[in-house]
């Protein structure tokens, strides 16, 4: 790669054997993929007729589904472990601290077939990667080889990984959660004196960074933000519809309630369903078509992402008010009034540290505009930025997804890759904005990912153009303040008197993202079992017809114009949100502009 400048260990945990070169996709594909041609296929069976071929792949994904319930259903009784594909040793367990947290720090000690010893060089500076806690489990950063993890030590960083653990303890604050944090790169600056620790957040994760950077003197490393939203209010509609549907259901109060019926917790299924509801087509619809259509090879592709989805961790009541209250709703946080405690008020302008700031336009879960929308307000210019002797470099992708940001290989191989070794680079910089672009000659979808350059071209903030109308969710924030008074008040007593543990566990297992899982499981359904030893036959006889068999080609327009339909559906459903919206509450940004004044992309979420 070549830089442009323009302008005391214990007991390892047990763990799953690590599966170092298992290739991992989304589960998510787009239209096109749907009819795409399989790179591998079985022989194929011209005169196998199409009702059998169809009936034999039926019964190949019910059997899949059935596997992936027992596979969710086991995780759970092992106590839903983290899924990482390397081998770690864990260094401090936060749930014994003075103000105990459901968090771990791990160091990550073996990479492949190379162990820390191997791989690592003590001189670099080590590298945090703390993953989201947004209603899954943590690994969604280390989920396999080539991943953020993967390529930091694949640098020869230390790396060390911040975990957390299903259940909060009682009465958990954000404070608790953040000071834990901060002993978590204290021990890590103290294992390593020679240099400052690299924070690499993930989603949620990312304002988790970014408080750490804000709130501790000592913390002097880049901080690296991936999908990070900073700036909830930021944006036009189109992009975040969540941010209405919050609006409409009256503010904070339903995510108090999920927690008083849950006796104090929020279940994390209750974030990923609203996940699914972003792009109900994708969610529900195309990946379910595509492993049908692909019964014969996405079976582990499948599994090894359900595996990390359908682990649904818990929030505490505190902290979901919390989150809700000063960031989704609130935006405190970007407006320096976000306050952790008594004595701890978080004000982004005192970070000093170096920032990257990775973003994508088809992140319909965090877009540009929230990952980037916090500049502009914190710096009203360019000269002010530059007089507080900051650094940001931001970097976008046009098209991958939020998850894919994290997991996809070819972003870990390439921007990652990029980032990690671009750091000395970025702390040599004057202070001011830059763009962090990367030329990849070899380009198309075999690029060469060792053969780029990096260049940092100056920007200016209002470069950014990211416009907002503050006043409508302003008004969104005053009535859910008035109506958590209210809740607080006259209904909460109550449902927290009739809540037990047992009623709160009944709750969780007839949650949809739950049940319509574990229908499918043998242990549940006894049906199942006939599935089970009919796929097993179905294997040993399946003659598949070719790719290009006229029925085939038919079955596979037909799910993509069914998905087409169903997104139709949903841009309609977005349109009448903004409308019912405005109607209530004023004017909604219907359009904004990305750095280049293009019109920002229409979402799509990998």
């Amino acid at each position: 790669m070549r830089f442009l400048q323009g302008g005391h260990p214990e007991k390892s945990m047990n763990r799953r054997k690590p599966t170092m070169n298992k290739s991992l996709r989304l589960a998510t594909v787009t239209p096109e993929q749907l009819t795409a041609p399989e790179t591998k296929r079985p022989s194929a069976g011209a005169n196998v007729p199409y009702a059998q071929d169809a009936f034999e792949r039926w019964v190949l994904f019910l059997d899949t589904l059935r596997e992936r319930a027992d596979n969710m259903i086991a995780h759970e009784r092992q106590g839903m472990p983290p899924l990482l594909d390397f081998d770690y040793e864990l260094l401090l367990d936060a749930r014994t601290f003075e103000r105990p947290a459901n968090y771990a720090l791990l160091r990550i000690t073996r990479a492949g077939e190379d162990c820390w010893d191997d791989c690592v060089d003590e001189a670099k500076p080590p590298v945090i990667v703390i993953d989201p806690r947004a209603g899954h489990g943590p690994g969604i950063g280390g989920f396999k080889h080539d991943s953020e993890v993967g390529m930091a030590m694949h640098e020869g960083h230390p790396v060390y990984f911040v975990i957390f653990f299903p259940e909060p303890m009682p009465g958990q604050t954000l404070a608790d959660v953040h000071y834990a944090l901060r002993d978590f790169v204290t021990e890590v600056a103290r294992r390593h004196p020679n240099a400052a620790p690299v924070l690499y957040g993930n989603c949620q994760a990312g304002w988790a960074a970014a408080l750490l950077a804000a709130d501790c003197d000592g913390l002097t490393g880049p901080i690296v933000l991936n999908g990070s939203p900073l700036s909830y209010w930021s944006g036009d509609a189109a992009t975040s519809p969540m941010r209405m549907l919050g609006a409409l259901s009256g503010g904070s109060w339903a995510a108090h309630m999920i927690a008083d019926l849950g006796d104090g917790r929020f279940d994390g299924a209750w974030l990923a369903q609203n996940f699914e509801t972003l792009q109900p087509e994708k969610a529900i619809w195309e990946k379910y078509a595509n492993l049908f259509s692909h019964a014969d090879t996405e079976r582990e592709r499948f599994l090894d992402f359900e595996r990390w989805w359908n682990g649904y961790y818990t929030l505490s009541r505190e902290e979901i008010l919390g989150i809700t209250q000063n960031l989704f709703i609130g935006n405190r946080l970007e407006q320096g009034e976000m306050q952790l405690d008594a004595h701890c008020t978080i004000d982004l302008k005192r970070i000093r540290n170096p920032i990257i700031v990775f973003a994508s336009e088809g992140d319909n879960i965090t877009p540009p505009q929230q990952a980037l929308g916090w500049i502009a307000k914190l710096y009203p210019d360019t000269d002010a930025l530059k007089a507080a002797g900051q650094r940001i470099v931001y970097m976008t992708h046009e098209t991958v997804g939020h998850l894919g940001i994290f997991v996809s290989g070819s972003v870990a191989r390439l921007q990652h890759r990029a980032i990690l070794e671009s750091l000395e680079a970025v702390e040599a910089l004057a202070p001011g904005l830059y763009e962090m672009v990367i030329d990849n000659p070899s380009g198309g979808a075999k690029r060469k990912t060792d053969d780029y350059d990096v260049r940092f071209e100056p920007r200016d903030v209002d470069d950014l153009g990211f416009g907002s109308d503050h006043g409508a969710l302003a008004q969104v924030a005053q009535m859910s303040r008035i109506n958590e008074a209210a809740y607080s008040t006259f209904v909460s007593p109550w449902i927290k008197a009739a809540t037990s543990p047992a009623s709160a566990e009944m709750l969780r297992a007839l949650h949809p993202m739950r049940w319509t899982r574990t229908m499918f499981s043998e242990r549940v359904n006894p049906w199942m079992a006939l599935v089970k030893s009919t796929a097993d036959s179905v294997r040993e006889t399946r003659d598949p017809l070719p790719k290009d068999h006229p029925a085939i080609l038919a079955e596979r327009a037909l799910f993509a114009r069914t998905g087409e339909n169903l997104g139709a559906l949903r841009k309609a459903r977005d349109a009448w949100l903004t409308h019912v919206f405005g109607a209530m509450y004023g004017s909604f940004p219907i359009a904004t502009t990305t750095q280049a004044g293009q019109p920002t992309a229409i979402p799509n979420k990998e």
